[in-house]
Formats: C-alpha cells, sequence, structure tokens
C-alpha cells in the first residue's frame, strides 16, 4: 500500500478538495482500492464523505497517534493506496504523519503569502527525508504571478506539471460529497485533476516502498472496532447509506 500524505501548514491551501478529488481520480484509474484517512481534527474530509452515495473509495478517522494501527490494518486488508489529509498547522503530529508517507503532496496557491507560509512544510517533509511535489492550486489562467509561483517553487522541489485552476465547479462538486471528475467528467478541472493523478501514479511507480513500519512487528497494536472501520459517523441530517468495511 502507497500512502500520500497532503499536508500546509496554510489554510486554504485546498489540502482536503485535493486530497478527495485524487483517491476518486485514482478509483477511475483503476489504481485502488482506496482509502482516505482524515487526522485533521476539524473532518473537513469527514463532512465531504458523509455526504457521499458512492461506497468507494473507504473512509477511516484516525488521530496521528492511532495512525500506525490503522496503517498496518489498511495494508493486512489489501487496500493499495491511502490518502491523508492534515489539518493546517506544523506540530510533532503532523511529523508523525509525514514519516508515514511514501510521498508528501503540498498545495500552495500562487500568492506572495502562501508561498512564504510553504517554506514550513517544505522544512519538516525535508527533515523526515521524504519525497515531495507542490501542486500550483488555485491558479488563475491568465495571472503572470501563476508561473512565477512555479518557477520559485521549483528551486525547493519539484512541481507537478498539471496545474489546478481557479473554478467554480470544484467547489460546488464537493457540495454532496463529489468531485468534478463525476459531476463534470468532460470539464478541464476534470482533466487537470486525471493529469495530476497520472504523474502523481507515475512518481510512486519510482519510488521504494515505504520503510515507515520496518522493525515494528513486535509493537502491540491498538485495539481497533472492526466492525465499524471504514464507517463514519454520519450527521443526523444526512441520509445513511451502507458502507461496507474492508
Amino acid at each position: 500500500m502507497r500512502v500520500i500524505a497532503v499536508a500546509s501548514q496554510k489554510g486554504g491551501s485546498g489540502k482536503t478538495t485535493i486530497c478527495g478529488h485524487l483517491g476518486i481520480a485514482a478509483e477511475e484509474a483503476g489504481a485502488g482500492p482506496s482509502v482516505y484517512i482524515d487526522t485533521d481534527p476539524q473532518g473537513s474530509l469527514a463532512q465531504w464523505w458523509n455526504a457521499r452515495e458512492a461506497e468507494a473509495p473507504a473512509f477511516v478517522q484516525a488521530p496521528a497517534l492511532n495512525l500506525d494501527a490503522a496503517l498496518e490494518t489498511l495494508r493486512a486488508d489489501r487496500f493499495r493506496l491511502a490518502f491523508i489529509d492534515t489539518p493546517p498547522v506544523i506540530s510533532r503530529d503532523i511529523d508523525h504523519v509525514i514519516r508515514r508517507a511514501d510521498l508528501v503532496v503540498v498545495p500552495v496557491r500562487p500568492s506572495p503569502h502562501d508561498l512564504r507560509a510553504a517554506g514550513a512544510t517544505v522544512d519538516m517533509v525535508e527533515h523526515a527525508g521524504k519525497p515531495m511535489i507542490f501542486v500550483v492550486n488555485g491558479a488563475n489562467m491568465r495571472a503572470r504571478l501563476t508561473g512565477e509561483a512555479a518557477i520559485a517553487l521549483s528551486q525547493h522541489g519539484t512541481v507537478a506539471p498539471s496545474i489546478l485552476h481557479q473554478r467554480q465547479d470544484f467547489a460546488v462538486s464537493m457540495i454532496d460529497g463529489r468531485t468534478v471528475l463525476e459531476t463534470h467528467p468532460d470539464s478541464r478541472s476534470a482533466t487537470e485533476v486525471g493529469d495530476l493523478w497520472a504523474y502523481i501514479a507515475e512518481r510512486l511507480e519510482r519510488l521504494p516502498l515505504s520503510q515507515a513500519f520496518a522493525g515494528q512487528a513486535q509493537t502491540p497494536r491498538p485495539a481497533i472496532n472492526r466492525p465499524a472501520f471504514g464507517r463514519a459517523a454520519r450527521p443526523t441530517n444526512a441520509v445513511p447509506h451502507s458502507v461496507p468495511a474492508p
């Protein structure tokens, strides 16, 4: 199982939107089964997933300190991809998540403030020795700053060639637990997401398997409520639907 963490200390960078879209793109490309893991106490990804009617990808709410046990269980259950959404802070918990990832995706909006804020995330990823990809998100099609931002980021790491532009269909599609790949499959936004996933998938194929769990086989694992594993508590105003446990 490959683990992709979407991380940035900057709020509003688009972590949850990108995490949700990548999971669907992976499923549509036949790279699944995939699972989302929400480590953000705000639970934005959980709220979005609760609104979904489709059963895939699966979902797990796991605080960072319980991440090892969750990942081991998901590996044993033969999930092929795990997409982790993280809170917009720099903390020991985020460092813990990054160190368990095979690849860290760092969304950055093309603004001077966002570019400056990316530094703390980059420092943490580099300290953990993990491969990283910048994703320019929320770009204006005709803004010179978009190209300048990509050039500035390229001095600190790899920038995904697929830029996600600011369009209303991204936000609208997330309202009812879907993505532009499902609501507007023929749109430019969907094409950008598909291209981004294709690039990330190619990068993953060239990476060595993570050694994050090497030497931990004898560590006692916390008990997991398996009948409920893969389910999230749905809001009372939502129509519940059955999601089988992995």
